[in-house]
């Protein structure tokens, strides 16, 4: 059953065309993925989808009593509830049939007779309705999803408004999936999850009862959800059947065809061209020529394919080589205050090492990389350099950067010498 359906869906900003001609179909049980180059209009389509943006052209129809849940990148909600309170109202309707139950119960030991079968067959049925709802279960799926996203039972009587901006969009994520709605659409929703709970939202996206449209550049994350993938390119919507890893492989494939075609094509019309060129003007040839050149004209002909978008390739030169002992951390312990988040930590780094630093979220991945760059002191141990070694750092907030540059001065500014 069709939930969704957008038809013709463009967006423009002051003349410029971001994207036309969309068409897409959200069916009940679909896992979608939405991919596209970065700039393309992901973030956009999704937010026209979900009525938060209007399209210039084209329309958006939804079935009715359609139930619909958005994660935006930075979706947050304002509130002084704590955090279980705050999940408990989602359950507003069930806790008030709960009441009604619990009243109609005390009512039993003072009726007889016809009032009491009519009042047991009412009980009977709102019961039913209740359990079927989740009546007996939603304190345990409270506590199981907020578990699922790192909010343990000590966290549960924290209030919202004490919580970070990453911990707060995990909540929102929660909260959403506590609802149930029958449509929902998630704006990279591993942005602020660690390992463990992109994994447990694996498992549990995998088993959702309703259609879900995802956009994520966590490729995994899309192969273990998405069974259906949207291509956003300028002018069209491909649909392609099959998680990410397979798309592109049918891209790939697709690419290839319109390749052949198009060579194909193009052979064919510089054919038809030098014949009616060679031959318009004799006199014993004109009407082949003119033949031709109807042809030729008829040709609906095929736009060049485009094999992929260019993407930056960066490589690293350092002006010293450096010696084989890169890095050496030796009893480390780390944190803010005084308080430590781990210790003790020892590491040996090699050149040409490559490593990955995991862990869960609040264990102290980004403060062990500032200590050991210097913009945070060790609580204990210490950590040195090997013989030439330079070193670049990029940080999540990349709060080096100068705001009100624009992109070319804020290279210029340390680059002088190179030229624009």
């Amino acid at each position: 059953m069709i939930i969704l359906q957008g038809n013709k869906i463009e967006r423009s900003f002051s003349g410029d065309v971001l994207f036309d001609n969309i068409n897409i179909q959200v069916d009940e049980r679909d896992r979608i993925a939405l991919v596209g180059r970065n700039g393309a209009g992901k973030s956009t389509l999704l937010k026209i989808l979900v009525g938060e943006e209007t399209p210039t052209s084209g329309e958006v129809n939804v079935k009715r009593d359609l139930t619909l849940s958005y994660l935006a990148q930075d979706s947050r909600f304002e509130s002084e509830n704590t955090i279980f309170d705050e999940m408990l109202h989602v359950f507003d309707d069930l806790r008030a049939t709960e009441q009604t139950l619990r009243s109609m119960e005390l009512q039993m030991a003072e009726l007889d007779g016809a009032n009491f079968d009519k009042l047991m067959n009412d009980y009977d049925r709102l019961s039913e309705e209740f359990r079927a709802n989740g009546g007996f279960t939603y304190e345990s799926d409270i506590k199981s999803i907020l578990n699922g996203f790192k909010f343990d039972e000590t966290m549960w009587n924290m209030t919202i408004s004490e919580l970070s901006g990453g911990q707060n969009t995990r909540l929102a994520l929660a909260k959403m999936l506590l609802e149930r709605p029958e449509l929902l659409v998630l704006d990279e929703p591993t942005n602020h999850l660690d390992i463990e709970t992109i994994a447990w939202l694996e498992n549990y996206l995998v088993n959702y009862q309703g259609a879900l449209i995802i956009v994520s550049h966590d490729r995994y994350f899309l192969d273990k959800v998405a069974t259906i993938t949207l291509n956003l390119t300028p002018h069209s919507l491909d649909r392609y059947v099959g998680n990410y890893s397979k798309f592109m492989d049918l891209k790939a494939e697709k690419i290839a065809t319109e390749e052949k075609n198009y060579e194909k094509q193009a052979k064919e019309i510089a054919k038809l061209e030098d014949f009616v060129q060679r031959n318009i003007v004799r006199a014993s040839t004109t009407k082949r020529a003119q033949a031709r050149r109807k042809q030729l004209e008829k040709i609906e002909r095929l736009d060049k394919p485009i094999s992929g978008q260019k993407s930056a390739h960066m490589t690293f030169h350092a002006d010293k080589v450096s010696g084989n002992v890169v890095l050496t951390v030796a009893n480390a312990a780390i944190g803010y205050d005084g308080e430590v988040l781990a210790q003790p930590i020892n590491l040996d780094v090699k050149k040409f090492d490559a490593i990955a630093i995991v862990g869960p979220n609040g264990i102290g991945k980004s403060t062990f990389i500032k200590s050991i760059i210097g913009q945070i002191p060790f609580i204990n141990g210490r950590s040195s350099y090997g013989a030439n070694v330079e070193v670049g750092y990029y940080d999540q907030t990349q709060s080096n950067l100068t705001r009100t540059n624009t992109v070319l001065n804020e290279l210029w500014n340390d680059f002088s010498t190179t030229p624009e």
